[in-house]
């Protein structure tokens, strides 16, 4: 069988992120129970390989991974196969074949990552899992303003956790944008040519700062400028995080079902 491209949507609350880790960690990720099932329905030890480590709590509705197989099972006939031995919350919705060499990361144009809020007195149940909880009104247009600054090619280091190992912090976003109402859902959605650890959940929490009044929107060019991760806003948390898509140069998007 060729290379193949695999769609996946998953529930972060119980993953310890993407990337497997020791065994004797103990730790529940996405990939080592995704390696599981694909070892349970063909019998082949194979590493899977994503289009990005989400860490432990980010959900994703796009995650992309790919995986060479010697299996002879149709795309179709595997990816039921999957869905029948994977847990609840973790399903591959489309799988199909790649050109030979795909990789899920490297061949990567961009992604685009949704932050959600709850912005509301009120607690929403149903929203708890996947929505950052704000009780304050946020100036949702002020958080728009402040967004402005962060579309184009800039260094985030501002935005990047402390400690981590890089070439550089120089990445292009082509989208950044706030969307919804006071008091109910707003949404933050973030379009990247590639993503520094944290970075959507610092910018999140950051504009967070804004909506609320701790900081001025034209403060932002000066926080990048600065490329201090101590300037910038708390990290928000990874539950409002959500992968939506990815994009490859054969296509708009991976495939949604």
């Amino acid at each position: 069988m060729p290379d193949l491209k695999l769609t996946l949507e998953y529930d972060g609350q119980d993953f310890a992120g993407w990337q497997s880790q020791a065994r004797a960690a103990g730790a529940r990720t996405v990939q080592e129970t995704l390696q599981d099932a694909i070892a349970q329905v063909t019998g082949e030890e194979t590493v899977v390989q994503g289009s990005g480590r989400t860490d432990a709590g980010v959900h994703a509705e796009g995650q992309v991974a790919s995986v060479h197989l010697d299996s002879s099972l149709a795309p179709e006939v595997l990816q039921r196969a999957l869905c029948a031995v994977l847990p609840s919350d973790l399903a591959v919705t489309d799988i199909e074949v790649a050109p030979r060499g795909f990789h899920a990361r490297y061949d990567a144009l961009s992604k685009h990552y949704r932050y959600q809020i709850w912005n509301a007195v009120s607690r929403s149940p149903l929203r708890r899992y996947r929505h950052h909880c704000v009780a304050r009104p946020l100036d949702v247009e002020a958080m728009g303003k402040a967004a402005i600054a962060i579309v184009g090619r800039r260094d985030f280091a501002s935005f990047e956790a402390t400690g981590s190992e890089r070439q550089s912090s120089v990445r292009e976003v082509t989208r950044c944008d706030v969307t919804g109402h006071s008091g109910d859902e707003i949404r933050i959605d973030l379009e990247a040519d590639g993503l520094l650890r944290y970075m959507v959940r610092n910018i999140a929490g950051t504009l967070i700062e804004v909506g609320g009044g701790q900081r001025a929107p034209e403060s932002l060019p000066h926080l990048l400028e600065a490329r201090n991760r101590a300037l910038a806003g708390p990290t928000a948390p990874a539950l409002g995080l959500t992968l939506v898509s990815v994009t490859y140069a054969d296509s708009a998007s991976n495939p949604r079902c």
